[in-house]
């Protein structure tokens, strides 16, 4: 075993979780599933040049989301960085919407502008999806501050990489959140490689969840490989937040099983080591444990595999049939100053 992937499973140390329905199984299942499978296709859509610019996938990270649709309330805001399909259709936007938007399509969830990097949707809550590393940091501080303004219970779960934990803007936002105690859970989803360097060769702290500890803001880590590990932490996170005692931190340890982005070769690690963490495939694994328990049968997960696969096949046909947007779509959705001297 590598020391990576050695290190990684001693952290998390495969603790024997609580029990949940059988409504949360299938429910982390199908999601998962639908992630996975949507990504695939888009694998398979660049590759025909039907896709085309930047595309980071979610492929081996499913996990995180699934967990996070039970941990947290549909009101609460989350905000991510560009490898951000898989967060976005667990927050509920519709695959069709997602696919038509990796397209170019005017029927996209941003009408064709923002591309695989720049989703949003504020009637799911969902803030992108933003290309800047770490940008989205502040931008998730500020989001909790406006809810703890206007005295609600809501929370923003702030998402970022492995490479954006070694952003400035990381540092000044602990300490604003801890400061005023904002509603604000930042998750790290260590993937261990950034676009390509390893944890190891960035930072003298590998566990990044003890950067918190800086700030006396709670802080842990999380096995990012399994659905209920994710949901327990987040559940605990949550709970400390609603009650006004400020921001969490989690390092949710992960792995992506495709490069930084579709360019990537990923020669930068051995296929030994991508090998043991596909090994803990967070769909098979799932799909092994719902039906070594008896959760659920064998039938029923074929139904879920067959409903995800005519969903896909229709967000394709969708994307393809959809116009690309008039070329008048410049100049709409855009923020204008009247008053601006160069305008008039």
């Amino acid at each position: 075993m590598t020391q990576i992937a050695e290190k990684a499973k001693s952290k998390r140390g495969r603790k024997k979780t609580a029990t949940y329905s059988k409504e949360t199984y299938l429910n982390w299942y199908e999601v998962m599933l639908r992630i996975r499978r949507f990504e695939e296709r888009t694998l398979m859509a660049y590759g025909q040049q039907k896709v085309r610019g930047f595309c980071h996938v979610y492929i081996g990270q499913e996990a995180i989301a699934a967990g996070m649709t039970s941990a947290i309330r549909p009101e609460d805001a989350v905000v991510t960085a560009y490898r951000q399909h898989g967060t976005a259709i667990s927050r509920g936007i519709p695959t069709k919407a997602c696919m038509a938007e990796l397209f170019g399509k005017s029927t996209g969830v941003v009408k064709g502008k923002g591309g695989s990097m720049h989703f949003f949707s504020n009637e799911k809550r969902f803030f992108g999806g933003n290309g800047i590393v770490g940008a989205q940091i502040p931008i998730g501080t500020g989001i909790a501050f406006a809810e703890k303004y206007k005295g609600t219970d809501n929370l923003c779960v702030t998402m970022f990489g492995d490479g954006a934990a070694r952003q400035g803007a990381l540092f000044e936002s602990f300490n604003m959140a801890m400061t005023w105690k904002l509603p604000v859970l930042y998750i790290c989803e260590n993937n261990h490689y950034a676009m390509g360097t390893s944890v190891e060769r960035t930072s003298n702290v590998q566990d990044i969840y003890k950067i918190g500890s800086a700030f006396d803001m709670p802080s842990e880590p999380v096995d990012g490989m399994k659905p209920e590990a994710v949901h327990e932490a987040l559940s605990r996170a949550a709970e400390h937040i609603r009650a006004g005692k400020g921001p969490y931190f989690l390092e949710i340890k992960t792995y992506r099983y495709k490069g930084h982005s579709v360019s990537d070769p990923a020669k930068y690690r051995t296929k030994e080591e991508l090998q043991e963490y596909k090994d803990q495939d967070p769909v098979k694994m799932t799909e092994q444990h719902i039906l070594d328990n008896k959760i659920a049968t064998k039938e029923e997960i074929q139904v879920i595999k067959d409903a995800i696969k005519v969903e896909i096949d229709e967000a394709v046909k969708f994307a393809e049939s959809s116009p690309y947007p008039d070329a008048s779509e410049l100049y709409t959705d855009n923020y204008l100053q009247e008053d601006y001297p160069f305008l008039k």
